[in-house]
């Protein structure tokens, strides 16, 4: 790791305690508000019948040792009954000390006793009585965890990838983002249905509810730190407004938007977008070439469906290609990619691969290899 990185790390930790320790009203605030729009992924749930018996039998245990430690210490206390402590008699004594304060009928005499109950026994009363009281302290103990997840995860991501909208584009557009390689971790969701985003924190992924064409939604998904961003609302003018805004926040970042209509295309462009699909007429050439030739159709199919049949992939020229052509590598080269511009599959063909090039090939599936 970097040393910019390890400074970003330790601020980071530093952040988080200090919020820990105390907050300002807007602190507060603006903790408050993304406790409630940002959700993080699901983690693993212990079922509530498993909760009750490990309580129980770190009550248990609690309770045992307390036995003990009266039990070898006996002869530093005094039972008013008969003047003898045995070993019901430290049984009783762990009981009644641990839930109440005790009813003083055995007490302890000696130094010894005594300082064992101040430094011991008394911080055991303490874990009794938060294990007999978990239920209220779990409740808080969550709020905190919770609270510190979304400091660590707002102090550690960027070039993370912004995805607006869960719906069928969305999930799709997760998925093969995932089959290429790029963790959860790095996939932030922004919905304005809660239910929607509580689908993506169960699917593993950070989702932020909010309307993503207001700056301070966008801002909560850290869009300004992003390097790509994924616009795919219902609505054109919904894109419009949200890719506008995403471009207002981030000069730089990639931006890829989804339109229904054809016509909207210019203004998305306008707007910021560096790439604009447009979904209904990619579904009607899909149709035409389904009709026209269903073989050529299930290929494309396969192309553009990450372990399906055959990837279309892009990667980076290997340091055994580079000088050679493309006709030389392994995989099928389709295009090249230099200096961001794109050499087709003509010009492309006949260049000799430098180093930092980029290729695009058909290759076997993610998932096989």
């Amino acid at each position: 790791m970097r040393d910019d990185d390890h400074a970003t790390a330790r601020g980071a930790r530093s952040a988080l305690l200090r919020s820990l320790w105390s907050r300002s009203r807007t602190e507060a605030r603006d903790d408050a508000e993304a406790g409630r729009s940002i959700t993080m992924p699901v983690q693993n749930v212990v079922p509530p019948l498993q909760q009750v018996l490990k309580r129980l039998f770190v009550a248990i245990l609690v309770l045992a040792v307390t036995v003990l430690i009266v039990y070898v210490d006996r002869e530093g206390y005094n039972d008013n009954s008969d003047g003898s402590v045995d070993l019901l008699d430290a049984a009783y004594y762990a009981t009644v000390t641990l839930s109440t304060t005790g009813y003083g009928d055995i007490t302890p005499v000696s130094e010894a006793a005594r300082l064992t109950n101040i430094f011991v026994i008394t911080p055991l009363r303490v874990l009794f009585l938060i294990i007999l009281v978990g239920t209220t302290l779990e409740v808080l103990t969550e709020r905190t965890r919770q609270q510190v997840r979304i400091h660590r995860w707002r102090a550690r991501t960027r070039d993370h990838v912004v995805v607006v909208g869960y719906g069928t584009k969305g999930r799709h557009a997760v998925e093969t983002l995932v089959g290429q390689g790029i963790g959860k971790e790095r996939i932030v969701v922004v919905d304005a249905q809660r239910k929607t985003a509580d689908a993506a924190g169960d699917d593993g992924l950070v989702a932020v509810t909010g309307d993503a064409t207001r700056s301070e939604t966008l801002l909560k998904a850290e869009i300004h730190r992003a390097n790509r961003v994924i616009i795919a609302p219902q609505r054109d003018e919904t894109a419009t407004l949200i890719t506008l805004t995403a471009r207002q926040l981030n000069k730089h970042a990639t931006i890829v938007a989804a339109v229904r209509e054809d016509e909207n295309v210019p203004l998305l462009k306008q707007s910021g977008a560096d790439t604009v699909v447009t979904s209904s007429s990619s579904a009607g050439r899909l149709l035409g070439t389904f009709t026209a030739s269903p073989a050529v159709a299930r290929t494309l199919e396969d192309l553009m469906t990450l372990g399906s049949g055959m990837d279309l992939i892009e990667r980076p020229v290997g340091p055994a290609e580079v000088g050679r052509t493309p006709r030389e590598c392994a995989d099928l080269v389709v295009a090249v990619v230099r200096d961001r511009k794109v050499l087709g599959y003509t010009d492309g063909w006949r260049t000799e691969l430098r180093a930092g090039d980029r290729v695009i090939t058909v290759s076997r599936p993610v998932t096989a290899a």
